[in-house]
C-alpha cells in the first residue's frame, strides 16, 4: 500500500470527511477534528436539521446533502456513520472514487458484499478499515491479555448487551448490538467461530426482533453465549470468561472496575472410587487491575490515519471484520429456521486476493439460505 503524501505546506494532515451525522457520527467527527495527523474537510447528510449542527460546530467545514458530492471534494479518506444497509454502496463509491475507507460496524450485511469491498480495496490500493471499536478499549486489551495468560483452558464464554432502545426500523438487534460482542469474543479467544445458532423476539414491532439469543462454538469446542436486547429495564454490557484456572468479568458500564478476575474454579480429584469422589471449590481473591484509559473511539480513529500514512493493514480490517458478518448472518438465518444451527463460513485470512469466484462462492451460498428460508416458511393463507 502507498504511503500517505505529505501536502505542500508541509503540513502532512490528512483530510478526511464524515458521511452520516445521525446517532454515531457527531462522535466521529469530533474525535477526526481533535486529530493532530488529520482535519476535518468535509460532512455529508441529506438532512438538512444535521448540517446545520455541523455548521453550528464546525463552521469551516464543508457541508454536503450526498455522499457523492462529498467524493468529488479534495478528502482523501472517508468515515461511514450511515445506516448498515448503505454500508456497501456508499463503501464502494468511496474507494472506487480512490479514497481511504473506515466504516461504522458491521462491515455489509453479507459476507459477499464484503468481500467485495476488500477486494476493491486491494485492487485500488486503498485502506479498508471497519469501526470495530470495542477493540480498541483499553478494557478490552487486559480482558484479551488475561484471557490468554492467566484464565487457564476457557470453558465458555457469556455476554450481555441490554437497554431500552434503540429501536431501529431497518435492522435488528442482532445486527445492531451483536458486531460489539462478536467481535470481542472473536479477538479475545483469538479463534475463528465454525457454527451458530439464534433464537429471538419480535415484541415491539412484528417483524424487527428486538430480542435475542445467539450461541457461538469455536474451532476449540468453546461455547459463547450472547443476549442481545432492546427491551431491558437496565443498561448492561458485559462479558464472563469462565477457565479452569480463573474467572475474568469485564463489565463496561462500570466507571471504575471494568475488569475483575476472580480466583475461583473447580476442582476434581482424580480417583476411580465413586465413594471418595467430590468436587473440590476453590475461592481465592477477586482482583480489579489498573486499566490506563483512553477514549476507545480517539484510538480508533488515530489507528484509521496512521494506517493510511504508513500504510498498514489496519487492526479491524476487512478481511478481520468479515468473520463477524459470517457469525451475524449465518445467525441471522438460524433465527429464521428456529434456531437451527448455520455452518459461519468465514474466507482465509491469509489470501487477500480475492477473486470473482470466491465472492460468487459466498453469493451463492447466501442464496442457498435464502431459498432454505422461503422453502421453511409456512404457505400464506
Amino acid at each position: 500500500m502507498a504511503l500517505h503524501s505529505v501536502d505542500g505546506s508541509g503540513a502532512g494532515r490528512l483530510r478526511v470527511g464524515v458521511i452520516g451525522c445521525g446517532y454515531w457520527g457527531p462522535q466521529l467527527i469530533r474525535n477526526i477534528s481533535d486529530l493532530r495527523g488529520a482535519t476535518l474537510n468535509a460532512v455529508a447528510d441529506p438532512r438538512a436539521e444535521r448540517l446545520a449542527y455541523v455548521r453550528s460546530q464546525y463552521p469551516g467545514v464543508a457541508r454536503y446533502s450526498d455522499h457523492r458530492a462529498l467524493l468529488e471534494s479534495n478528502v482523501e479518506a472517508v468515515v461511514i456513520a450511515t445506516p448498515i444497509h448503505t454500508h456497501y454502496e456508499i463503501a464502494r463509491d468511496a474507494i472506487l472514487a480512490g479514497k481511504h475507507v473506515m466504516v461504522e460496524k458491521p462491515l455489509t450485511d453479507s459476507v459477499s458484499d464484503a468481500l467485495d469491498l476488500v477486494r476493491l480495496a486491494e485492487e485500488h490500493n486503498r485502506t479498508l478499515m471497519v469501526g470495530h471499536t470495542f477493540l480498541y478499549n483499553p478494557a478490552v486489551e487486559a480482558l484479551r491479555r488475561i484471557v490468554r495468560e492467566d484464565v487457564g483452558r476457557v470453558f465458555y464464554v457469556d455476554a450481555a448487551r441490554l437497554n431500552l432502545g434503540l429501536f431501529q426500523t431497518k435492522t435488528s438487534v442482532l445486527w445492531d448490538l451483536g458486531p460489539h460482542d462478536i467481535s470481542i469474543i472473536n479477538y479475545v479467544l483469538g479463534q475463528e467461530p465454525v457454527s451458530v445458532s439464534a433464537r429471538g423476539s419480535s415484541c415491539v414491532r412484528p417483524g424487527i426482533c428486538d430480542v435475542a439469543y445467539i450461541e457461538i462454538e469455536y474451532k476449540s469446542g468453546v461455547m459463547a453465549r450472547v443476549h442481545l436486547s432492546w427491551l431491558d429495564p437496565a443498561k448492561v454490557r458485559r462479558i464472563t470468561v469462565v477457565g479452569n484456572r480463573q474467572m475474568v468479568v469485564y463489565n463496561d458500564v462500570s466507571l471504575g472496575e471494568k475488569i475483575r478476575i476472580y480466583d475461583k474454579g473447580v476442582d476434581t480429584p482424580v480417583t476411580d472410587d465413586f465413594g471418595e469422589f467430590q468436587l473440590s471449590y476453590r475461592y481465592g481473591q477477586v482482583s480489579i487491575p489498573y486499566i490506563e484509559w483512553r477514549e476507545p473511539l480517539a484510538v480508533q480513529c488515530e489507528h484509521f490515519v496512521d494506517s493510511i500514512k504508513t500504510g498498514t493493514q489496519p487492526r479491524t480490517g476487512g478481511l478481520e471484520a468479515i468473520a463477524a458478518v459470517a457469525v451475524l448472518e449465518a445467525a441471522h438465518y438460524s433465527l429464521q429456521h428456529e434456531g437451527r444451527p448455520q455452518p459461519v463460513n468465514i474466507p482465509s485470512r491469509f489470501d487477500p486476493a480475492l477473486q470473482a469466484s470466491d465472492i460468487l462462492r459466498f453469493d451463492n451460498d447466501r442464496q442457498d439460505r435464502q431459498n432454505s428460508v422461503l422453502m421453511d416458511a409456512p404457505a400464506a393463507s
